[in-house]
């Protein structure tokens, strides 16, 4: 589950935010008075959703936000003035004063979005690394060599193997290799 930071500068309105959240199902860390307690629980993490005030003890939003680790969102609940400056910063926005409602809403839209996105990342192959891709290029050039295949047939025939075998395609090819050494 994507957790939730809430970060505000009174410790009564960070607890206040953070109860009314939890009532509501979310997961929320414990809540934060400063900028540099938000990025400490933020380190651990891989992503989240941070709830804050326009400014805290040790920096402002836009500071904060830009010392966030990646796949971490903004939602800042400010008065209407200081909300017309951050248009177009990516943050998304709630003016003060805040309707429950509205805000509940606005943190499970967020951390759905979070959500989908991780299910994305999960779903993508991750970029194999070069050595990884000069194995796969040299099982290839072996097998068009010695069976007089083109590029693409020695690609599929790497690719049907490693899909038959259940082993990854670096590891087909290392196997293609060592075939063809012997």
């Amino acid at each position: 589950m994507t957790g939730i930071i809430v970060a505000f500068p009174k410790t009564e309105d960070a607890k206040g935010i953070k109860n009314l959240l939890v009532r509501n199902g979310f997961s929320v860390l414990p809540a934060c008075t400063s900028g540099s307690q938000v990025l400490s629980q933020a380190d651990g993490l891989n992503g989240g959703i941070v709830i804050c005030g326009y400014k805290l003890p040790d920096m402002i939003y836009s500071e904060l936000n830009e010392c966030l680790p990646p796949g971490f969102e903004m939602l800042l609940m400010a008065s209407p003035r200081v909300l017309a400056g951050c248009a177009d910063s990516g943050i998304v926005c709630l003016p003060m004063p805040v309707r429950i409602d509205d805000l509940v809403n606005t943190a499970d839209m967020m951390v759905q979005a979070a959500e989908a996105r991780r299910r994305r990342q999960k779903g993508r192959p991750r970029e194999r690394s070069s050595r990884e891709k000069a194995l796969i290029q040299e099982a290839k050039a072996v097998l068009m060599d010695r069976n007089n295949m083109t590029e693409e047939e020695a690609h599929r025939y790497i690719q049907k193997c490693s899909m038959d075998s259940g082993t990854g395609m670096t590891e087909t090819a290392e196997m293609v290799l060592s075939a063809m050494k012997t």
